[in-house]
């Protein structure tokens, strides 16, 4: 019962972490360090990945329609500007899933530490500040202006995610914000990039560590999945209705001090 009351916990800050531009690498670290899991290092690193997957499909049903190009209500343009997009968000992906599947492990070897993790948080979190001090007006205000072009210099903001800390949504809108895109296109871009990288990540961290999970564990799979997935159907529309009015800089202020307390934290309290 408390193992199962840790996994909700776990999904909970999942499904906030995910799509806030605030790195649920680091969320994660801190809470797992309290909470601890008697579970075995190999399943626990399956599961803050497989988590995920709640996650993604919080996505797929919020915009569903958007993201189907077989949707019968569409017009023969709207579809085939579905398939751009969708074609987009491949070109997109591909340095990181490059990048990823051939270096995931040297980069988790070198990186996986609450040094790098704290510096991340607070380096990008100076950056995201600064970015919005710019006050620079977007040149992409809708994604029938994104380019290719535009998409493939997304990805490559993206392969920054895979330094633990950085944030996958926080680079990719960073990155987006950047090279000249509205927030709103730099967020709704980063959730749609989401769905076949974390598949991906899932996926590929499934096949390395195999299958064989007890019925306990995959309960505590499915439990946190689940969780992640309602939690993140109310934090993706939260961020949405949040940047139609605000900024990034509460984020910004806030990973600086979240990087601080992970620093004081493990060089203090350890």
């Amino acid at each position: 019962m408390i193992e199962m009351l840790k996994v909700i916990i776990l999904g909970i800050v999942q499904g906030i972490t995910e799509w806030l531009p605030v790195s649920s690498t680091g969320h994660m670290i801190l809470v797992d360090e309290f909470l601890k899991l008697n579970q075995s290092q190999a399943f626990m690193s399956t599961f803050f990945v497989v988590i995920q997957f709640g996650s993604i499909l919080a996505v797929l049903m919020i915009f569903f329609k958007k993201l189907n190009p077989f949707d019968p209500s569409k017009t023969k343009i709207q579809k085939n500007d579905t398939l751009s997009l969708w074609a987009k968000v491949i070109i997109a992906i591909i340095p990181s899933g490059l990048i990823g599947v051939l270096f995931e492990d040297k980069i988790d070897e070198l990186f996986f530490n609450s040094t790098t993790v704290a510096t991340a948080l607070i380096v990008y979190g100076i950056i995201m500040i600064m970015l919005e001090n710019r006050n620079k007006k977007p040149k992409v205000s809708d994604f029938s202006q994104l380019t290719y072009k535009l998409a493939l210099g997304i990805g490559l903001f993206q392969c920054l995610a895979l330094i633990p800390g950085t944030s996958r949504s926080g680079s990719t809108i960073i990155g987006a914000v950047l090279l000249g895109t509205s927030r709103y296109v730099a967020t709704e871009f980063s959730f749609f990039l989401a769905v076949p990288t974390m598949l991906g990540a899932s996926a590929l961290k499934l096949l390395k560590v195999g299958f064989a999970f007890s019925g306990f564990e995959w309960l505590l799979l499915a439990t946190g999945s689940l969780v992640a997935f309602i939690v993140s159907v109310f934090a993706i529309k939260f961020l949405l209705d949040y940047i139609k009015k605000h900024d990034f800089k509460v984020f910004g202020y806030y990973r600086i001090v979240l990087g601080i307390i992970v620093l004081a934290y493990f060089y203090f309290m350890k």
